[in-house]
């Protein structure tokens, strides 16, 4: 088993697409309930995750998940944005990515239809992206669901009996402040998903909006720069510094559990996927990724030992020699 950054061929990619990778040191690990399969020694697994730090954690479980199993793994880890991760998939430079069932239906496919029974979510996007793209969904989708949310303080929840989004009406219209990240101000099932089914307007809502990197948000809410903000509910600053979220009452936004995806012919070549993956996506729920978010958010841990910790907690794999 051998763990490689990408190298020259990623700079180039990086260069080309405006990508970025967190390829760093990767701790060596055994095989714990993963079993070792000798036939993937040498095959090599490009992983590849957006650059949100839920994202960077369940991109370092797959690499070390991958790692045990056999494979030989690059670790290109952390591309910016979205549609570019996407795009490197899609384009055979990276081999495995978990994604999220809300960001491929609503953002990648384009479809309007917003489905709020997970499962049913689940299967709209694994048929419609195997036909339109080869690419499969491995079954099952992790039960966490990182879907949008607005978060307050509890003081403003106090002060304008905040309970669900449409209590926004009961905060001044001259007083709706809104501090959001990039994705959620230009996606479709952000800002523009809230004011369509909340019957907003742009007059009505935000009184006035600063745009900020998704970290600097939860403080600049906590600490009154703004009324609201824009949250992903699995972040774990949300209960670490206190904010409430207001509960999505007309279900704006949708449901976002993340699976593994791989193309179609890389899941035909490796069924041991199936395998090394589903006991690792069953054990992913709400509380436990919010945990693992907190760990590397607030206590400042690295992504890659709060995956390790974790996986090693539940069993999954064993903390192997270091070489150092």
């Amino acid at each position: 088993m051998r763990l490689t950054a990408a190298g020259v061929g990623l700079a180039a990619l990086a260069a080309g697409c405006g990508l970025q990778s967190a390829a760093g040191y990767i701790p060596p690990v055994e095989p714990g309930s993963i079993e070792h399969h000798p036939e993937l020694e040498g095959e090599e697994v490009r992983v590849t995750s957006k650059e949100l730090t839920e994202q960077l954690i369940l991109g370092k479980i797959a690499v070390l998940a991958l790692d045990a199993a056999g494979f030989e793994v690059v670790d290109q880890t952390n591309i910016q944005g979205s549609d570019n991760a996407r795009r490197s998939m899609l384009a055979g430079e990276n081999d495995l990515m978990w994604e999220y069932t809300g960001t491929a239906w609503l953002i990648y496919e384009g479809q309007e239809e917003v489905i709020s029974d997970p499962r049913a979510q689940f299967e709209a996007i694994r048929d419609l992206d195997l036909q339109e793209n080869d690419m499969v969904w491995l079954d099952p989708p992790a039960p966490m669901n990182n879907t949008y949310a607005i978060v307050v303080t509890p003081e403003t929840a106090e002060e304008y009996d905040l309970e669900g989004i449409s209590d926004i009406e009961n905060i001044p219209e001259n007083e709706r402040s809104l501090c959001m990240d990039t994705e959620f101000f230009n996606r479709d099932d952000g800002l523009a998903s809230l004011r369509r089914d909340y019957e907003l307007s742009e007059e009505e809502f935000p009184s006035s909006s600063d745009v900020m990197s998704s970290g600097v948000v939860y403080p600049a809410v906590s600490n009154g720069t703004c009324t609201l903000g824009s949250a992903y509910s699995t972040d774990g600053r949300i209960k670490a510094l206190g904010l409430e979220l207001l509960e999505d009452d007309k279900e704006a936004f949708p449901i976002y559990n993340p699976a593994i995806t791989v193309k179609q012919d890389f899941a035909e070549r490796y069924p041991q996927l199936r395998e090394i993956f589903a006991p690792i996506a069953e054990e992913l729920d709400n509380e436990t990724i919010t945990e693992l978010n907190a760990q590397a958010d607030q206590e400042g841990q690295d992504p890659v030992y709060v995956a390790r910790d974790w996986m090693v907690s539940e069993g999954f794999i064993e903390e192997g020699d270091s070489l150092v």
